[in-house]
């Protein structure tokens, strides 16, 4: 069971950093995910304290990702519209010509509903590059979430792998000095 749950740690830190790129995926709840599930494991080295502050780090990421590109849109003068449409760009740019859409699809998005808002080009190219920065800005800070995350992971198993193989050396060693029962 141990074992599963270590698998299940590791493919859920895994799929959290790629769900920091892709929208489709809960990135930074799956990396979280992977380190309560290795928290299971009863020869787990994490303490209470780390996981408390990956959760607090997770709120943060969290808020943050929803909360900074609205607020970079509204920053240069952004309206519903140019948010609106940096989401559809998004989704669309997924879709259409992955995995660079996901990057030129937000700001294709922000500017065509920029250019409907405002009826100036000028106008929607601020508003769309504003918003492709606080895209740019959150998918950095959940990248860097995510590889923490998973780097918290690989190195518990690689310590447990260790310790389970410092233990097995230690017992065969006290086999070869005891004497036989038999």
């Amino acid at each position: 069971m141990e074992t599963l749950l270590i698998i299940l740690a590791i493919v859920f830190g895994i799929v959290g950093l790629a769900g920091s790129v892709l929208p489709v995926l809960p990135g930074p709840p799956m990396s979280f995910g992977g380190l309560l599930l290795l928290l299971l494991c009863e020869s787990a080295h994490i303490g209470s304290t780390s996981i408390w502050i990956a959760a607090i780090f997770l709120a943060i990421v969290s808020i943050l990702d929803y909360v900074a590109p609205i607020w970079f849109t509204n920053l240069c003068g952004g309206s519903k519209q140019s948010t609106r449409g940096s989401m559809i760009g998004m989704l669309v740019g997924l879709f259409v010509f992955p995995p660079w859409g996901l990057i030129i699809g937000p700001f294709v998005g922000a500017f065509l509903g920029g250019i409907v808002a405002h009826n100036t080009t000028g106008k929607a190219f601020k508003v769309a590059m504003m918003s492709f920065l606080g895209f740019v800005l959150t998918t950095g800070v959940k990248l860097v979430y995510g590889g923490v995350i998973l780097f918290m992971i690989i190195r518990n198993v690689i310590s447990q792998l260790g310790y389970n193989s410092f233990l097995l050396a230690k017992q065969a060693t006290y086999s070869l000095f005891l004497p036989d029962d038999g």
